[in-house]
């Protein structure tokens, strides 16, 4: 499947401006990437561009963002992601987002506690990065 120019780069959007913002409190991203009009969906965070910043910036500087699997198709971006340092178990999340004029202007997610491989059923891992080692699919 061909993915579009537009596709790869609303990648590398979304990527930087998850681990720049939540592992380096840097938002320099979410400010070029988030629309003045960004719709928030997440029912913790309060709303718009301020909501999202004030949420991260208050959250431990321990926190950290790993992005795992990622897919974009036309206007959508969705990651497979783990969420550490902001609560006892790391969480894992799709994090869905939506572009309109190349810049984000909705986000959803789902959210989960990690669970250590040894103690789930299958014994399987919940999270890989691809990123990081391209062998693991």
């Amino acid at each position: 499947m061909h993915q579009s120019q537009t596709e790869r780069n609303n990648k590398a959007v979304i990527i930087e401006l998850l681990t720049t913002s939540f592992s380096s409190k840097d938002f320099t991203a979410l400010d070029r990437y988030l629309h003045p009009n960004y719709i928030q969906h997440n029912p913790f965070i309060p709303p718009a561009k301020a909501g999202l910043r004030a949420f991260i910036a208050g959250l431990p500087a321990v926190t950290r963002y790993e992005p795992g699997a990622i897919i974009a198709e036309g206007d959508l971006v969705m990651v497979h992601g783990r969420y550490s340092g902001a609560s006892d178990a790391p969480l894992l999340g799709v994090d869905i987002f939506r572009f309109e004029d190349g810049l984000v202007v909705e986000h959803w997610d789902v959210l989960q506690d990690e669970v250590a491989a040894q103690d789930t059923v299958a014994g399987n891992s919940m999270f890989t990065n691809p990123q990081a080692d391209p062998a693991v699919r």
